[in-house]
């Protein structure tokens, strides 16, 4: 398959959104000389950024409906991750005898490249970051086996159809897949080159029904790796995680295979230290991560050096600064309580807690108890600073501090009053932030131009 096979046939995407490839493989096909109808239930203005991109582009719209007929005729039908198979629509296609197929498919049958796919219920996103730019420290070393890096997939929801035409045979293309695009490769039965898996815990039951659904989906990353003669399938397993360790035993003698465990406690000390990224969670991406780059002759001074220079994915979890010892980090994009949980959670260090902002009417009850357990004091913000204060006393005797700020930059300056030498300082709100930015991405850059002045005065 090519961009020719595409010229001329009615091509119809769905779901055009935000995310999930649909913009990818609109562009994909338009530039491939198709006949485009893009559907989504969306509406124009929902869709306008995502529109205005595609604008040089002669492309047919169907928005804020599905219509049968656009299905029917069909020739080719790409769907978007998030669609799940039995769609009354994708049926209908299937019907009518169209090629159904999604981004991720047609990028696996178009790379000429080496694939590295992580997936995983946690951790996905920063540990194909940290891969990729690990594993770009070795590009331009004599013999290290791979050309160009390139990176892509659910992470961002990074292009993929748009740039393959650029990758050649001896790079390598580190790639987030989420257990949706599993689903999707599983139909061609395609498999990265090199599968790892973070973790395993219950997410997208809605979709699968059942934990245990859920779970064979993500193993489709091994299942379907090509292990016939002349291939070595690599396929890296989470040694913490019992589900996957017992994968890790299932697949360790088969031919054409080979397999890799990871754990954090595998980390060395020389690579603890010039990792910026706090928490037990962040080493076991780190761990997953070298064991993906331990496939290539890198060497470990070279590896040490970019260690220290990987700051995390922008808004989450990501390293700022540290002022006197102290370490600030920037979480604005948890707008939710449980987003704010992992974070507290993956950070071992004492912890000073920024949160607070836009009032979703959502209960704060585990959010205050596990502040009242984790935090060494809290600084709250925004509309839901009561509702927060109020969780957190409710949760009983606590030795945690609450003090209010009623700007980013006072919030900051009390936090670095409370903070001693060895503690982190973390903003993540649990809550949207309406109430006093525009969004999460204007919060975070107050607070980083906070921190900033903090470390300039």
């Amino acid at each position: 398959m090519d961009r020719m096979s595409f010229q001329d046939k009615r091509v119809v995407i769905m779901g055009l959104g935000r995310f999930g490839g649909g913009l990818d493989s609109a562009l994909f096909a338009a530039k491939a000389g198709a006949k485009v109808l893009v559907t989504d239930l969306g509406s124009e203005a929902e869709l306008e950024d995502t529109i205005c991109r595609l604008k040089d582009y002669d492309i047919e719209y169907r928005l804020g409906e599905h219509c049968e007929d656009d299905f029917r005729h069909a020739q080719v039908l790409i769907v978007n991750p998030a669609v799940p198979p039995d769609n009354q629509f994708v049926q209908i296609s299937h019907k009518a005898g169209a090629l159904v197929t999604s981004q991720m498919e047609l990028f696996f049958q178009l790379c000429p490249a080496r694939t590295i796919g992580i997936t995983g219920a946690n951790g996905k996103s920063t540990t194909t970051s940290l891969t990729a730019h690990l594993l770009k420290s070795g590009c331009g070393q004599q013999g290290i086996g791979y050309g160009n890096v390139w990176m892509g997939g659910n992470i961002g929801h990074q292009p993929l159809l748009d740039i393959v035409g650029q990758i050649r045979k001896e790079d390598l293309v580190v790639l987030e897949i989420s257990n949706f695009q599993l689903e999707q490769l599983a139909q061609i039965q395609a498999a990265p080159d090199i599968a790892l898996i973070t973790n395993l815990t219950a997410n997208h039951l809605d979709r699968h029904g059942t934990f245990e659904a859920y779970c064979r989906a993500k193993e489709g990353i091994f299942q379907y790796q090509q292990t016939g003669a002349g291939t070595l399938a690599v396929s890296i397993f989470n040694a913490e995680d019992s589900i996957i360790r017992a994968w890790y035993q299932k697949y360790l003698n088969d031919t054409g295979r080979k397999c890799l465990a990871f754990s954090a406690d595998d980390v060395p000390d020389e690579y603890k230290q010039a990792f910026r990224l706090p928490g037990r969670a962040n080493l076991s991406n780190l761990a997953a991560a070298l064991a993906v780059v331990s496939c290539f002759d890198i060497e470990p001074s070279q590896i040490a050096t970019a260690i220290g220079t990987f700051e995390g994915l922008p808004n989450r979890c990501q390293f700022v600064a540290e002022t006197n010892g102290v370490r600030w980090y920037d979480d604005s994009k948890a707008t939710t309580p449980v987003s704010t949980i992992a974070a507290l959670s993956g950070i071992d260090e004492p912890k000073i807690l920024i949160a607070g902002g836009y009032d979703k009417q959502i209960s704060f009850a585990e959010l205050g108890a596990y502040i009242a357990q984790r935090a060494k004091a809290v600084v709250l913000i925004g509309q839901t600073a009561p509702k927060i204060s109020e969780a957190i006393k409710s949760a009983g005797a606590s030795d945690c501090e609450i003090r209010y700020a009623d700007s980013m930059e006072q919030a900051v300056n009390i936090s670095c009053e409370l903070a001693a030498c060895g503690d982190v300082v973390l903003m993540s709100p649990a809550c949207a932030s309406y109430d006093m930015f525009k969004n999460y991405a204007e919060r975070a850059q107050a607070f980083i131009n906070a921190v900033k002045t903090l470390q300039s005065s």
